[in-house]
Order: C-alpha cells, then structure tokens, then sequence
C-alpha cells in the first residue's frame, strides 16, 4: 500500500511524523504492508516515511514574508506532482499546509480521480474573518476531512465536508511527557530558580520580528529576578548561531537546548513565546504563558484593509474554547513593556496563575481523549480502496 502524505514547516512536520507512526501501528494490525511518501521533515523520515522534497524550513506567515518561499514552495509541489503522476499512490493525506496542498489535492482530483484523498488538520480559515476563503476548494477535492479541533469540525460540515472529529493529536505527545520533578532534575534546575522557557522562533521571519521583543523583555525580567534563567530549546538546528549571537548581546542567562523541549516544558515556570502549536503543548503541561506575533507592518496593514481581516485570537489555546484564557500581544501590543508586566503577574500573582491552570483544564477537554493519532490511522486505512486492501493482507 502506497499512502502519500503531504505538509510543511516544524508542526507539520511533527503532526506526519505522530501520524506515521500509528498508520503503521494500524497497518500491521490489518496485515496491511504500507510505503509512505511524503513532503515533509527529518521527524517524518525517522517515523518512516521517504521524503520527496524537505519542507519543514519551508514556511511563513504574511503576505511579503512569503515571498522568498513561493519558488520553493512551486518547487517541491512541482517535485510531488512528478512523483505522483508516475507512480500514483493509493491514497493521498493532506496535512494543514494550504497552499502548496490546494494543488496537489487540486490536481490529484483532476488527473487520479480514483485516488481518495483524505485532508487531516483543516487549514484554520475557520478561525479568520476574511473576505476570501479557500474551504470549497478544499471541500471540493477532500473526500473525508478529519478534524482536530470541534470548532473546525463544525466549520468544514457546514461547508459541506464528510468529517470526522478525532480530537487533537498532542494529547497523544503529551502522554510521556516527564513530571516537573523529573525536568527539572534532568536539567539541573535547583529549586530556587525560576525557569523560564523563550520561544521565539520556529520560521527564519520570527527571529527578525520576534526574537529582539521576546529577549528585550527577557533582559528586564532578568534584572528584576536575579533567581530566573532562561531555556530555549530550538525548533530547527539552523536557528542555534543567530539565537546564540542574541543571547549574548543581550546579556541573557540562557541555556539552548536541541532535543530536550519536552523536559524544558515540563520543568518551566511560564514560558514567552511565539504564537503556534508550541502553545498548546505548553497548556497540556499546565505552564502559564505569555504568546506573542508580529508580522512585517505591511502585511499586517495590508491584512487589515485589503483583506477586511480580522483574527478573533491567534494562539490555539483561545481557539479551542473561543476565549482569552493565555495573553496574547498581536502586531503592535507585542511590545516588552506588555510582555514584561504579563509575565511578572503569572510569575508572582497566585490567584492569576491559578485562574489560567482553571482555565487550561477547560481547554483540555475540548480536545478529545487519548488515542488521537490511532483514531485519525484508522480513519484514513478504512479510506484504501478494498481491492488494494485485500492485496496488502494476502487476500
């Protein structure tokens, strides 16, 4: 059996790679032998899959920002196209990703009719007021839709979607997660200190917009709290040299870390970061968190009159249950100023981190229960044409 996935940047990369490893868990289960082709990144090929052209660098938020990526992103579609056309696979998973997966799912409908496609983590439109949209397109070639998020569910059915709620698949990743005890122990961490975990980068444009805010206000806190050190475990090695040089400049206590992100999360006291899936696996772990995004000033001119948009909240956290329950500072409210203020009150206000550890656990169970990844494998094995099936189990 030939299943070929597709997506792109850090997450997307992650989500394939949790995915893979429980198609094959289903797989064997049914007797099914499967080869995974994919676009994708490194934790995808050690989960098995053979990857067609590398994306996990290849992604921005913006207008402009994306820019330098449209060659790129042509190219690997171009490369996947190819691929695809000279041996077609049985089936088609298409994660998150919009773009470059319009056209691959767009061209796949056109020219492998027979070949079902199935779209997993819908691209998050259901969250934007936009004066444009690309779900009927998405709806138009998807032949089930497997959602992670009930609000997502909801969005795509009314769209006119086959879906299925399967809930979110970092409650899966959060299972192994060490105790705080354990982080801390494995890091070194003494009891006194504070730890503070900095994201501020998993796309080359977060560290230019992001990064100098998110390591200003770091240095205040610094100054404030003598016990606090910083722990910044980087999303892709490539980021090390500018986040070091930063580091420096800016006076920090830090440690970075390459494979440890589970154990700084665990270990954290509050963590200022970026907007993304990072957020939502600091809310399974309980951490309180200031989220911050900025976008080149155009874009985000450009977004709010040209576009008529608007995003009632940008971390997945707010998203799950539709409500402020981390801070979030957008544009021109992600100053050091806010941040600072915010991330000394989680620190040192009890009553505002336990209204966010209240809040948290509210979200938790808006996102399904375990076996997340097991669920959406099936789903998408029960896709395979039966004739194929029959030959991957002896029949």
């Amino acid at each position: 059996m030939r299943i070929f996935i597709s997506t792109g940047e850090v997450s997307g990369d992650l989500q394939g790679s949790l995915l893979i490893t429980a198609l094959k868990r289903q797989a064997m289960a049914l007797g099914l032998e499967l080869e995974i082709l994919a676009l994708g990144g490194e934790k995808m090929v050690a989960a098995g899959a053979t990857l067609l052209g590398n994306t996990s660098s290849i992604g921005s938020m913006g207008i402009l920002e994306g820019l330098p990526y449209i060659l790129p992103t042509l190219q690997v579609q171009r490369q996947a196209i190819a691929s695809l056309k000279k041996n077609p696979p049985d089936l088609v998973v298409l994660i998150d990703y919009m773009s470059p997966n319009l056209g691959i799912g767009t061209y796949v409908k056109r020219e492998l009719p027979h070949v079902p496609i199935v779209y997993y983590i819908g691209p998050q439109e259901w969250a934007w007021s936009l004066s444009f949209r690309n779900s009927g397109r998405i709806v138009k070639f998807t032949d089930k839709l497997l959602a992670i998020f009930p609000q997502e569910a909801r969005y795509y059915r009314e769209q006119g979607a086959e879906v299925t709620w399967v809930g979110h698949p970092l409650v899966d990743l959060m299972q192994d997660a060490p105790s705080r005890q354990a982080a801390r122990a494995t890091l070194g961490i003494l009891p006194e200190q504070i730890a503070i975990a900095l994201l501020p980068a998993s796309r080359r444009q977060e560290l230019k917009y992001l990064l100098p805010v998110i390591f200003q206000a770091a240095q205040t806190i610094q100054a404030k709290l003598p016990e606090v050190h910083f722990w910044i475990p980087l999303s892709l090695e490539i980021y090390r040299q500018p986040i070091e040089e930063a580091i420096e400049r800016y006076g920090l206590r830090a440690t970075v870390l390459s494979a440890q992100q589970k154990e700084v999360f665990a270990a954290a006291d509050l963590a200022i970061s970026k907007s993304g899936t990072v957020n939502l696996e600091l809310a399974l772990l309980n951490v309180p968190q200031v989220v911050v995004y900025r976008l080149n000033p155009v874009t985000a001119w450009l977004g709010r009159r040209l576009l008529k948009g608007s995003i009632t909240f940008a971390s997945p956290p707010n998203l799950v249950v539709m409500k402020p329950i981390v801070p979030e500072f957008l544009q021109e409210e992600a100053t050091p100023e806010n941040i600072i203020e915010t991330a000394m009150e989680l620190l040192l206000n009890p009553t505002r981190r336990e209204q966010t550890l209240t809040d948290y656990e509210e979200m938790q169970r808006s996102l399904g229960d375990v076996g997340v990844c097991d669920r959406a494998a099936q789903e998408i094995l029960q896709m395979l044409p039966e004739g194929s099936r029959g030959v991957g189990s002896g029949g």
